[in-house]
Parts: structure tokens; sequence; C-alpha cells
């Protein structure tokens, strides 16, 4: 909806010019006739430091804007304000814009912030595993590239416990452990690892395209 995203773009600056005319309503008629205006200013400058414009960088991530994402996340100054799920997400978005930048030490730091928050009731239900288990794959890798594999293993092994949002996110998880067991010569967990994620069909073509070269080769492994 188009008035709601105007508003959550402009609430702030909206409740501070409701506040003014609130004010003045006060000094000229009385606190009664500026109650609803001092509520509706309140709860506009509140919502914009608890809630954030979250909805907009949403808007951003799923076109592939990231400089608008980055520019929304920007807007945010205080984010430790913000409450726990939205400051979980706000984290989240964070470390996927940071690995986008391949700064992957700034993605580690936001991930992990991320991921303390929805360990500690960021997120609730089955919302909040599936974004923990998306949150402990990117750990996962992130820790593949640094060459930790036994942290890599352990990340991987509990995104894929507490649940993936999509058969991409599954299929891009069962092949970084088959690559794991791989490494560790453990050749038949590797194959039964690369089986499931080949199972889950995932269309994402960089994923796809794993498959069919790891697919080359793994037939030829003992086990």
């Amino acid at each position: 909806m188009k008035w709601l995203t105007l508003v959550i773009k402009y609430r702030l600056w909206l409740g501070i010019v409701l506040l003014a005319l609130a004010i003045f309503t006060n000094v000229q008629a009385g606190f009664w006739p500026s109650f609803v205006l001092y509520l509706t200013a309140v709860v506009l400058i509140v919502g914009h430091f608890i809630f954030g414009p979250m909805r907009l960088i949403q808007e951003f991530m799923e076109t592939g804007d990231m400089e608008g994402a980055k520019k929304v996340l920007a807007s945010i100054w205080f984010p430790a304000l913000l409450i726990k799920p939205i400051r979980s997400v706000y984290y989240t978005v964070k470390g996927n814009l940071d690995m986008v930048d391949q700064n992957y030490e700034g993605a580690e730091i936001n991930l992990k912030k991320s991921q303390e928050l929805m360990s500690n009731g960021g997120i609730l239900g089955g919302q909040m595993k599936q974004a923990e288990g998306a949150n402990k794959l990117q750990l996962g890798m992130l820790a593949m590239q640094k060459g930790d594999m036994k942290q890599a293993e352990n990340y991987i092994r509990g995104a894929i416990r507490s649940g993936l949002p999509d058969k991409e996110n599954e299929a891009a998880a069962y092949l970084q452990l088959s690559s794991i067991m791989i490494n560790k010569r453990e050749f038949r967990a590797g194959k039964e690892y690369f089986r499931k994620a080949k199972g889950l069909k995932p269309t994402t073509p960089q994923i796809a395209d794993q498959i069919k070269q790891m697919e080359k080769y793994i037939t030829r492994m003992p086990g």
C-alpha cells in the first residue's frame, strides 16, 4: 500500500510537525483540543524509533536495489532502540549487505548479533526458527571461507535442525555439508548429502551449477 509506505518513510517528520501543531493548539485553545494531535505525534515519533523503516528495506531487497536498502538502513540512527524482532532483522539485513560488499568480517559480526537476539526471543515461533536457520547457514558459509571447517559444520548442521525458509537454502546447506564431508574424506556421507541437495531440485543458477559440477566427479569417489 503506497500510503503506508509514505507514512513509514516520513513518519518522524510528520510526527514532529504534528507535535509543533499540538503545542500551538495547546497554547491557543488548551490541552484537550490538542490531545489527539499530541497522541498522534507521539505514536508516529516513537514508532519511528522502535519499529524503524524495515518495511521499506524489504521492498528494496526484494527488487535487488542494494543501494536503496543501504540508504534506508543508514536512516536508522539508534538501532538499540528498535524492538528485538526488528533489531534482529536489522542486523540480518546489515550482515547480508556486508556480504554483498564482501565485507565478511562485518557480516560475521552483524549476523552473530542477529543470532544472539533470535536466541533471546527476538523473533517468535516458526518465523524465528527459519530466520535462525538462514542466519546459521550464512555464518557457516563465512566459516568455510575462513577455512574453519569444524565451525562451518556446526553452523550448517544447526541451520538444518532449525529449519530453512525454502528448498534453495536447504539445497545450499546440504551442498556445503557434502563439501565438508568430502574434505574430511568421509565420502559416503558426502555422497548422501549431495543426493539430498540434488533431490530438492533447486532452481537458483549458482546452486544448480554447483550440483552439475560436483556430479562430474562425486560418482567416482569411493564409499
